[in-house]
Parts: structure tokens; C-alpha cells; sequence
């Protein structure tokens, strides 16, 4: 028997040696190595064997079993070599690979989140709310009256059910004021749309940023602090910023904001950059009847409001002429800011 399990080993590793697939290989195993295996099968007559045989033959077999086990692992590593190698034939691995192409963060994402950064540091919250809005919230809490042109179809997107596309996110102001007492102190950056014919200055959807505080004893003061602060922090500490008297339904006394700014290859010349105000107390009284309180006693509260776009303010920073520029997903362009 000793003999039998030779001579089992010897044909195991020639059919081992012949497989030149995994799936012939895979057959070899499963014949000599399986459940119904000669040599176990040879196993199953030692039985019969006196008590100084069996140790032989036991032996005969372990021995056969390894040396059949092993040469099964070195073909099948030999197989997936030879596999491996024919996948890169032709291939040349001097060659340079593929760039990797890098994201980087938008134009507009970078002057948000600085803008957004700045007003946090004097202790502004943020503040959301939907684009779709009701002409309560985007006109008349703003004491917008009807027959105003910024409500005229020509400016707003109307919607059949008369809500509308805000047309800015003074509409978040108001909603705040809807559900907190004061103090508030939010900003509020988003989307806005208008009905603008689209050429170098104009999107008819762009981006804005608000900011609102409210509380006792709020004074034009602070308005003017705040905002020579902002600008500084944003354009450098000897930017200059000036006040000019303005009108917004919303406020009063009302300003537009420029700053002085040299853009390349220009002489240093002033920008308009915001709007501005003391919250009309009219704000007020139509948060209080929304509210069914008086929370926002007019009598007692003060605060000022301000408003940016956030294409312009990019646009200043980057010295980018065209405002299409921002929205064509041109990477040759977007790169520069990587």
C-alpha cells in the first residue's frame, strides 16, 4: 500500500504540473486532494493493516498529501504570474501616467465664506430661509408698497400661486424676526433673482448676503462701524469707505456704500459695493402684526439693516470683468483660483 500512495503522489504532481488554467488545476485538486481521493480512499483500508503497518502507511499518505498540496500552491501562483504578466504585455512603465485633476474651491465659495468669517467675528449668526417666497415676506413686511416697480412682473419671477422668486434675502430678516425675540443680530447669504437681462454686470440669479441687528440703542454708529470694519477686513486696513445718502423703502435714513479701490491697471477710483439703513420702524409694525405681539416695539427697539452681492464683491477682489464668468464652469478660468 505504502507503494500505491507513492505512485498516487507521483500522478497528483504530473496533472498538477500539466494544468495550464486555474480551472484544470482546480480538477487536479478536487481528484487527488477531494473527498472521494484515492488516497483517501487508500486510507480507508489501513483498517486492515496490522498494528506496525498503519503508522507506515499513515505516513506514506501525510507525505503525499503535502508534497501534492505544495505543488498545487506554487502552479496556481505560477498560473496568476503568467496571467499578470500577459494583462501588461505592451505596456511601458516609463511612461508618464494620467494627471489627476485637482478641485478647487469657486470664486464666489472663497469671498462667502471670508465675508461669512469676518461677520461671525462681531458676533453675527447665520440665518436661512426658502427661495420661494410670499410677497408678504419679500415686499410688504419691507414696506413695499404694491404699486412699487420692484414688484412689477418686468422685475420679479410671479408664480401662478402668486408666490414668487425672492428677489432678495431680506426675506430671511424677516422671517427671523417672525419667530425670535430680540436681540437679533443674523446675516444671511443665498440666491436671489430678478428679471435682468443677462450681459457683464448682470445675472438674473446671483448672490447676496444680508445682515440685521436689532436690539436697544442700535445707532447709525454702529452701522458705520461695522461695515468700515467688514470692508477692511476684506480689502485691507487702509481701504477707504464712504456713506452716500440713498432711499430704500425699508430704512431710514438709507445709504449706499462705496469703498476706494485701485483694480488692476486702473487708477484707484470709487465702487459702489452695498446698501445700507436704520430699520424703518414700518418693518416693525408689520413683524409685530405677523407676530399677534409687540415685540419689536418700535418705541423701544432700533436697528439697521445692510445688503451685498456677492458676484460684485468677487468680481472686486479678482478683478474679474465679467460677471458670465462665474457661472460658465470654464476650469481654464476657475483654475486661476486653485
Amino acid at each position: 500500500m505504502i507503494e500505491q500512495a507513492t505512485q498516487i503522489q507521483a500522478e497528483a504532481l504530473a496533472a498538477v504540473e500539466a494544468a495550464n488554467t486555474e480551472a484544470t488545476l482546480e480538477e487536479a485538486r478536487v481528484k487527488f486532494l477531494g473527498k472521494k481521493s484515492p488516497l483517501n480512499a487508500l486510507a480507508g483500508e489501513m483498517r486492515h493493516l496490522s498494528n506496525e503497518e498503519k503508522p507506515k502507511l499513515g505516513a506514506a499518505l501525510n507525505t503525499a498529501r503535502h508534497a501534492i498540496g505544495a505543488a498545487l500552491d506554487t502552479r496556481k501562483q505560477s498560473l496568476q504570474d503568467a496571467a499578470d504578466a500577459a494583462s501588461v504585455e505592451g505596456l511601458d512603465p516609463s511612461m508618464p501616467g494620467r494627471s489627476i485633476a485637482t478641485g478647487s474651491l469657486h470664486p464666489l465659495t472663497i469671498v462667502k465664506d471670508r465675508a461669512i468669517q469676518i461677520l461671525r467675528r462681531l458676533g453675527f449668526a447665520l440665518a436661512d430661509g426658502p427661495e420661494i417666497e410670499t410677497e408678504f415676506h419679500c415686499f410688504d413686511a419691507l414696506n413695499t408698497p404694491a404699486d412699487h416697480p420692484a414688484r412689477n412682473d418686468s422685475d420679479t419671477f410671479y408664480f401662478d400661486s402668486g408666490k414668487l422668486l425672492r428677489t432678495h434675502t431680506s426675506s430671511v430678516q424677516v422671517r427671523t424676526m417672525e419667530k425670535q425675540n430680540p436681540p437679533v443680530k443674523i446675516i444671511a447669504p443665498g440666491s436671489a433673482y430678478r428679471r435682468d437681462e443677462i450681459d457683464a454686470t448682470h445675472l438674473s440669479v446671483f448672490n447676496q448676503l444680508e445682515g440685521l441687528y436689532v436690539d436697544n440703542d442700535v445707532r447709525l454708529s454702529d452701522l458705520k462701524g461695522t461695515l468700515e470694519f467688514f470692508y477692511r477686513a476684506m480689502f485691507g486696513d487702509n481701504t477707504e469707505v464712504r456713506f452716500r445718502p440713498h432711499f430704500f423703502p425699508f430704512t431710514e435714513p438709507s445709504f449706499e456704500i462705496d469703498v476706494k479701490l485701485q483694480v488692476k491697471g486702473e487708477a484707484p477710483k470709487w465702487i459702489e459695493v452695498a446698501g445700507c439703513g436704520m430699520v424703518d420702524p414700518a418693518v416693525f409694525k408689520a413683524i409685530n402684526e405677523s407676530r399677534g405681539d409687540t415685540a419689536f416695539d418700535p418705541a423701544e427697539l432700533t436697528g439697521y439693516a445692510f445688503g451685498m452681492g456677492l458676484d460684485r464683491l468677487a468680481m472686486i477682489q479678482y478683478g474679474i470683468k465679467d460677471i458670465r464668468l462665474l457661472i460658465e464652469n470654464d476650469t481654464r478660468f476657475l483654475s486661476q483660483f486653485a
